[in-house]
């Protein structure tokens, strides 16, 4: 079977974006390759091996066009109530709690949060119905 190993988004800040995703999700550099036109940074935390990959274009001066087929990263927390608050201390500027739910079903609870470059992470309770692992 195939495993997933890990997710690439391109930014243009690279402190900005190590600050973000360290402060909001714990992830520390793993890897960091320099090439002569871009950098790779790798990254990831003690909860999973799945990395997150950052890469950043050398001669980019103007902001990623993410267009209207990105998604969303997703993460799961213990305590979502918790971490949304812990969010809302470090400036983060989360969007409020939110509860998904059809017929009666709660599938789940999350919010979102936006990156420096405006990728929109999925933060979802842990261990909630539906597939928030």
């Amino acid at each position: 079977m195939a495993k997933m190993i890990h997710s690439m988004i391109r930014v243009r800040d690279e402190q900005a974006s190590l600050a973000f995703y360290e402060k909001a999700f714990g992830l520390k550099i793993a890897d960091r390759i320099a090439f002569d036109t871009f950098i790779l940074i790798y990254l990831v935390n003690d909860e999973q091996t799945f990395e997150l990959e950052l890469t950043i274009n050398n001669d980019r001066d103007r902001p990623y066009d993410l267009g209207d087929g990105y998604g969303h990263l997703a993460v799961s927390v213990d305590d979502i109530e918790a971490e949304h608050a812990r969010f809302e201390r470090e400036g983060l500027n989360p969007q409020p709690v939110k509860e998904l739910s059809r017929e009666g079903r709660v599938v789940g609870r999350f919010f979102f949060v936006t990156d420096p470059d405006g990728y929109k992470i999925e933060v979802l309770q842990r261990g909630a119905p539906g597939r928030f692992l």
